[in-house]
């Protein structure tokens, strides 16, 4: 089959499947300065944490020392949904920003766990670099009431975990518009954007059962959003069969009806 009718008729099989997206935040940390996600078989520590919706964290302040891996186990003890985000204070500033302005966004990173009321959840982080890493409850409003704490990391070796990440590049070069019919697909693929109106990102997940993308990007301009990781539902589904993770893209995305939609891609240059 000739490959650009295969890319405009994947809309036409896809589209009866609901395409509303909920644009969701996280991360766009900065590794070298807080550590990197840690591996299970290497945790040294559990440290138990307890949220409360008088906004405070029962620990709010945590030593550990410099190569350390800390499993953090984070509990909602109260009746409003919580997280623990982990980031530098300017990246925990920018993003508490972020989600006064988008309330909708949904986390979705290594560095951070959102628990519903009466639920448990986890991070796992290796503290790769002397210094202090900082960490914060980002629903809207709770940073500002002062659910905040900090972790101190002490000097000493560092543990290395010896991790490849592979790469890949975006196989198709096509851009797939989001009209949601054969002639806007067509049109888009004649007509690429400009390049001014994208965002350039890295795939962190594809989930095609939810028709979500966990997207490492930069920042959103049209929106006024700085660079992090969301989570996007997508305008149309044939989007997600494009990508898989660890590829390079560009996108766009809008706010409609009130919810961030991702609403176009194609690969980087």
């Amino acid at each position: 089959m000739n490959t650009r009718h295969l890319l405009i008729a994947l809309p036409f099989l896809l589209l009866a499947v609901p395409v509303l997206a909920a644009g969701s935040h996280l991360g766009g940390h900065n590794d070298e300065a807080i550590g990197k996600p840690g591996v299970a078989s290497k945790v040294t520590r559990t440290i138990t944490l307890e949220m409360t919706d008088a906004m405070r964290f029962s620990v709010p302040k945590v030593m550990v020392k410099q190569g350390e891996t800390i499993r953090f186990v984070v509990k909602n003890a109260g009746k409003l949904k919580h997280e623990m985000v982990l980031g530098t204070e300017k990246e925990l500033t920018e993003h508490d920003a972020a989600m006064m302005k988008n309330p909708e966004m949904v986390h979705a990173d290594a560095n951070m766990v959102s628990v519903a009321p009466g639920s448990s959840g986890d991070i796992i982080w290796q503290f790769t670099q002397a210094g202090k890493v900082n960490f914060a409850c980002l629903q809207p409003g709770h940073y500002a009431a002062g659910m905040k704490g900090l972790v101190t990391v002490a000097a000493g070796p560092v543990a290395v975990n010896g991790t490849a990440h592979l790469q890949h590049q975006v196989q198709s070069p096509a851009v797939i518009a989001l009209g949601g019919t054969a002639e806007a697909n067509d049109r888009a693929l004649l007509v690429p954007p400009a390049s001014g109106d994208m965002t350039d990102a890295e795939v962190r997940k594809v989930d095609l059962a939810t028709q979500r993308i966990t997207l490492k990007h930069g920042e959103i301009k049209n929106l006024d959003m700085p660079g992090m990781t969301m989570v996007f539902q997508v305008k149309a589904p044939a989007l997600l069969y494009q990508v898989k993770a660890g590829d390079k893209i560009r996108f766009q995305a809008e706010k409609i009806n009130g919810v961030i939609v991702l609403t176009r891609l194609l690969a980087a240059p």
